[in-house]
């Protein structure tokens, strides 16, 4: 099969909208749509569900995505690999949503300046994840948080490199000022990242939630945590450098869980010259 009908078919899965992904693939969606059903032909299988005007991808289509992706990846990385890095090429990079908020502006800002030609492209999303999407080949490296230090990594073929040391703070809401221990936190209710969070799995170990009555309210957002709090609902677990970014109320208590580093998570003896250059201009811990 073609890497471009590849890539057709990762820009409708991405968009779920034809007309969409040929807007951004600068093609009519008439070949769009030719080339999604001739893929589907050759594999023997519907890779999109089609409901009225709405798409959305079939059981086979999620499977088959991760293997697109990690075909186009490789072949980014050959093309990398032996031109030397003058093809620019695409790093693709995954970070946790704080991570993404308080540190790497810069970092991705100084990296285009000094290379200009390759494209980065950031996905967030908890540590756990990430680090598979590392491990499966549909990232190139990952900014995760490793509560056992990554001890596990070397038996999933990967490498880390710490970076950065965060303070964790438990944000306690505005009737809690009193407290001094997360033991003694009265709220029931954590807002918190989806399963895989790191952050989410040590705050949730030190306040005591297994086995307790408590609630956890799923967000994507720190601005939404944050609200929560500040509205009184529930607390949640966010780091220093995040909380330093906010409007959040100065009046809100914090509470110290301790520190905890943000590393740099990536393949054994994957290295571009993208990824090299990447990592040789980040700070070390």
């Amino acid at each position: 099969m073609e890497t471009e009908s590849l890539r057709i078919f990762c820009a409708v899965a991405a968009e779920l909208s034809i007309t969409q992904a040929a807007a951004r693939l600068g093609r009519a969606p008439s070949n769009v749509t030719t080339r999604i059903q001739q893929l589907e032909a050759d594999l023997g299988a519907e890779l999109f569900l089609r409901i009225g005007k709405r798409i959305a991808l079939s059981t086979a289509g999620e499977q088959y995505l991760v293997y697109a992706e990690r075909l186009l990846a490789l072949e980014d990385e050959a093309r990398q690999v032996v031109s030397n890095g003058a093809s620019g090429g695409v790093l693709r990079i995954g970070s946790m949503e704080s991570t993404a908020a308080s540190r790497l502006p810069s970092v991705l800002a100084a990296f285009h300046v000094d290379h200009p030609a390759t494209r980065l492209a950031l996905r967030t999303g908890p540590s756990r994840q990430t680090i598979e999407q590392v491990r499966n080949g549909a990232l190139d490296c990952a900014f995760a948080a490793l509560p056992d230090g990554g001890a596990e990594l070397a038996e999933m073929g990967l490498q880390s490199m710490p970076l950065w040391t965060e303070e964790l703070l438990l944000l306690l809401p505005p009737g809690e000022a009193d407290v001094d221990d997360a033991r003694q936190v009265r709220a029931r209710s954590l807002a918190a990242f989806p399963q895989g969070c790191t952050y989410r799995s040590l705050a949730e170990e030190r306040l005591g939630i297994a086995g307790a009555a408590w609630r956890v309210q799923e967000m994507n957002s720190y601005h939404a945590m944050i609200a929560c709090v500040a509205a009184g609902a529930c607390v949640t677990v966010l780091p220093a450098s995040v909380l330093a970014l906010s409007s959040a109320p100065a009046a809100l208590k914090t509470l110290s869980l301790g520190r905890l580093d943000t590393c740099l998570v990536w393949r054994d003896g994957f290295a571009t010259p993208a990824f090299r250059a990447f990592a040789g201009g980040l700070p070390t811990a």
